[in-house]
């Protein structure tokens, strides 16, 4: 197993792993991941386990060599296993690289077709950190972070997107402090060889594996990929988390559904809408078409009766040369 310059050990404390199970069983597991890390609260609970593999998605993301990075700090974190409140509970991930950086790291399944104003939104929100009192030139650089199951622009498919605050002619950027990544898991065929470079292609097949031998497979590459494919391990053995992740996939197969009905509401209404003009078309028609063989029927009786003024007048005429021989 290769190990890269942003996978060592950190010596930031982590939230120790206490499911009882050995290296080896890891090693030997099989068959289906019960919640892979596209489970939003698998996702939280397997970098909130291992400051290790939460260091190592970082640096991958952000192209950082292991020595540019003295701490990666969850500066949010969640008591695994306790229940949640959906409309209270936010599972993004929000951290303090090296004391200084605003970094917030979401999963996002769902297309809510509002993600570009909701990050800027929490990005904004990340930025906006100083006290009363404080210079300007003291604000902290915030980074927005969302890893989408979905493509974000259909019309412009990408896998791994940056964006900052630049000018639109000629591109120098404005202020360096704010920046949002996008990585689409869905399109990890559209890789460039930069991304492949810091593994990041990687990283979204190992949330999006299926089953244990595939994890394993794409966890060989390197040592932090290893270490979150351990670490998911033993955070799907813990009974009151995989109960968590049950609860987050109920929750958005309700979203689902709820969309579903919404948009079969919405597809009926439009079937229903489009029906009624139909039926106004046919009825415009059907009045049209009456009116033209009204018209027609008038058009004829004007014809016969102009036929008959000149049969009159040819008769009148006719009189008249009688009367006169």
């Amino acid at each position: 197993m290769k190990t890269n310059d942003y996978s060592q050990n950190v010596t930031h404390t982590e939230q120790p792993c206490t499911m009882p199970f050995a290296h080896s069983d890891f090693e030997k597991a099989t068959g289906r991941i019960p919640y892979n890390m596209t489970n939003d609260y698998m996702f939280r609970a397997v970098f909130q386990s291992s400051n290790k593999a939460l260091r190592g998605l970082i640096c991958s993301l952000l192209h950082l060599a292991d020595s540019e990075v003295t701490s990666v700090e969850i500066t949010n974190p969640i008591l695994l296993g306790d229940s949640i409140d959906d409309k209270e509970f936010r599972l993004d991930i929000q951290l303090l690289l090296n004391d200084r950086t605003r970094i917030n790291l979401e999963m996002q399944i769902a297309n809510r077709l509002n993600w570009p104003n909701r990050s800027v939104m929490y990005l904004c929100r990340s930025y906006d950190q100083l006290n009363r009192g404080q210079d300007y030139k003291d604000a902290r650089p915030a980074i927005h972070i969302g890893l989408l199951d979905y493509t974000l622009f259909e019309d412009h498919p990408e896998f791994y997107a940056a964006y900052k605050l630049i000018n639109i002619k000629n591109h120098r950027v404005y202020n360096d402090d704010l920046t949002l990544y996008v990585a689409d898991l869905t399109r990890i065929d559209l890789a460039t060889e930069e991304d492949r470079h810091y593994h990041i292609d990687s990283w979204a097949r190992l949330m999006k594996a299926s089953t244990w031998e595939e994890l394993r497979m794409t966890a060989s590459e390197d040592e932090a990929l290893y270490e979150t494919a351990k670490a998911l391990y033993y955070t799907c053995s813990d009974e009151e988390i995989r109960i968590r992740c049950l609860e987050r996939e109920e929750y958005y197969q309700d979203l689902r559904n709820y969309e579903r009905a919404i948009e079969q509401e919405r597809s009926d209404r439009e079937q229903e809408r489009l029906g009624h003009e139909q039926d106004l078309r046919n009825y415009e028609k059907a009045i049209e078409q009456e009116r033209l063989e009204h018209e027609q029927i008038i058009a004829q009786k004007d014809r016969a009766y102009q036929d008959v003024l000149a049969e009159n007048e040819m008769l009148r005429a006719e009189l008249e040369r009688l009367k006169n021989t």
